[in-house]
């Protein structure tokens, strides 16, 4: 016999479902990766492609362009690279050669070795000497990462991650976070001209609508077109979540209504 504990039992169950089921909270990570801004980044160890030791601090005295990789990753990662390597030059012919650096990082630990990195580097056909690829040390990672406001998610799939590139000044704060596997190239090298010409800009406000924040996280590189597509599972994701919220709430309705009329 159907029960009303039964019907709040079942409404819960719904409610709680797509909670459950979110590996990668994206509205979490995209206020952590805000808040950083203004963080100054601690002195943290890390080598090189060569396998030999350097220091963030060792890089300070120009800004500094970063962005965090997995070199297991097949898709994303790879492009959201190449991409930067395009804007990276465009900003180089702006601004000049050597007026900035850049560091990619492996966060995933211990297989972003220094020996990965060099081979990630070498696939995506980046051989500048003004372009860092890093492993960090293993026991600071994670105080690395959440220095930066960088978040990721191991899932059965591989990596949830946000795709986030940060400027650092050169006093070693982070001046801005651009997002997207793709972007617009002014985004980078605006805040560089303002850093480079030593006349800094409040941080303008984020204004990222549901679409906006789907692209940040859920965009998937397509290799027949070979550029990014919309992941639709997400969206089928959330509509299914919705359609069962309603069904429940539908159901708790109608089953409400006819415990009320009388007999007969």
């Amino acid at each position: 016999m159907w029960r009303w504990a039964d019907g709040v039992a079942l409404l819960a169950l719904t409610l709680l479902a797509p909670a459950a089921l979110a590996a990668f909270d994206r509205d979490a990570a995209l206020r952590a990766s805000q808040a950083a801004i203004g963080r100054e980044v601690g002195d943290y160890a890390l080598r090189d492609r060569t396998g030999r030791e350097l220091r963030l601090s060792q890089l300070r005295g120009k800004p500094l362009v970063v962005n965090f990789v997995y070199t297991g990753c097949f898709q994303v990662c790879p492009t959201a690279t190449k991409f930067l390597a395009q804007a990276v030059r465009e900003a180089e012919r702006t601004l000049g050669p050597r007026t900035f650096r850049v560091a990619t990082i492996g966060f995933n630990l211990p297989y972003d070795t220094p020996q990965a990195m060099a081979d990630f580097a070498r696939k995506q056909g980046i051989d500048s000497p003004g372009w860092l690829f890093l492993s960090p040390d293993a026991a600071s990672v994670a105080a690395l990462t959440e220095a930066f406001g960088f978040r990721y998610q191991h899932t059965a799939a591989g990596i949830d991650h946000l795709l986030q590139v940060s400027i650092v000044d050169a006093q070693g704060r982070i001046y801005r976070q651009i997002y997207g596997a793709s972007f617009g190239v002014p985004q980078l090298v605006g805040p560089l001209r303002e850093l480079a010409q030593g006349r800094p800009q409040p941080t303008p406000a984020l204004t990222t609508g549901l679409f906006d924040k789907l692209r940040l996280l859920c965009s998937v590189y397509d290799p027949v077109t070979g550029s990014y597509r919309f992941n639709s599972a997400y969206l089928v994701e959330m509509l299914t979540g919705a359609s069962v919220i309603l069904f429940g709430v539908g159901f708790v309705v109608v089953e409400w209504r006819r415990k009320r009329r009388p007999p007969g």
